[in-house]
């Protein structure tokens, strides 16, 4: 298996950040198999979504609908509403595992990878892009 790790900045604000470049150039020599990426954060997650049309937006704007950022967290340290942040992950995985064929990421027309990071705490950010060949 081949790794990388790579470090991201999203910063202070609710953030959708492309990573599908990233990912696209690690597996570019790697012919067939599978790339997992996986993001080692409590309080962010990955997604595979259109990017640049309004998807990444709403996105933020639901999960804000979905976890609103009031006093019903019992996780309390942080920002104010920061619990929300640490339910996302079971819902929008830190994890995803992407097919790979001719060191080509098999993904749709419109599809991007991307980190979805709500947290307004943390703003580095690592992700790991771990090849298997097959």
């Amino acid at each position: 298996m081949d790794t990388v790790e790579i470090t991201l900045q999203t910063g202070a604000a609710p953030a959708v950040v492309d990573i599908t470049a990233h990912a696209a150039g690690f597996v570019a020599d790697k012919g067939d198999g599978l790339l997992s990426v996986y993001l080692p954060h409590a309080t962010a997650g990955l997604a595979i979504v259109e990017t640049g049309a309004g998807s990444d937006d709403d996105l933020l704007a639901h999960l804000d609908t979905l976890f609103p950022r009031d006093g019903r967290w019992r996780h309390r340290h942080g920002a104010p509403g920061h619990g929300a942040d640490h339910v996302m992950p079971a819902f929008v995985s830190p994890s995803l595992v992407v097919p790979v064929a001719a060191g080509r990421l098999m993904l749709g027309t419109w599809q991007s990878l991307v980190l979805v990071d709500p947290n307004r705490d943390n703003r580095t950010r690592r992700v790991r892009f771990s090849f298997l060949p097959g």
